[in-house]
């Protein structure tokens, strides 16, 4: 009797130290897939300030004006001054939409891809609609 006494609780305290090795590897793998979520989710936030950069860039070009010299037979020359056509507010509202949708797509769903996809997409539709509004508005003044 003693002895099955003590065969279970020699079985007892192994199963317990099994359990334990079992939760100390669950959490550690739990900690590496959070961190590889919050990897992703920077980079997604990164590529987004690039993004923006790159329209205040485009933006910031965009007022330049263009000078056209045109020589005439006479031998007297023109000039033209015209100024580059930049993005409409339909296009940037669809970039800016569908990146913003991306993240928040990426952030929110259990499936990060599928999440962004979805996200982008939304987030396009959403910003060309108001995009579109502005320009509309903005014929209206001119």
């Amino acid at each position: 009797m003693k002895s099955l006494c003590i065969l279970l609780v020699a079985l007892s305290v192994i199963s317990c130290q099994n359990q334990g090795k079992v939760d100390i590897n669950k959490a550690k793998q739990a900690s590496i897939d959070s961190m590889k979520v919050e990897i992703n989710r920077q980079k997604v936030i990164d590529s987004m300030r690039t993004e923006m950069a790159n329209l205040r860039e485009e933006k910031r070009t965009e007022s330049q004006k263009v000078v056209v010299v045109h020589q005439q037979a006479d031998g007297t020359a023109t000039t033209t001054t015209t100024k580059k056509k930049g993005w409409s507010n339909t296009a940037k509202g669809a970039v800016i939409g569908a990146g913003v949708g991306a993240v928040t797509g990426a952030v929110i769903s259990k499936k990060k891809g599928e999440g962004a996809i979805i996200g982008g997409l939304a987030g396009a539709a959403v910003g060309t609609g108001t995009g579109a509004i502005i320009d509309g508005s903005k014929k209206k003044k001119e």
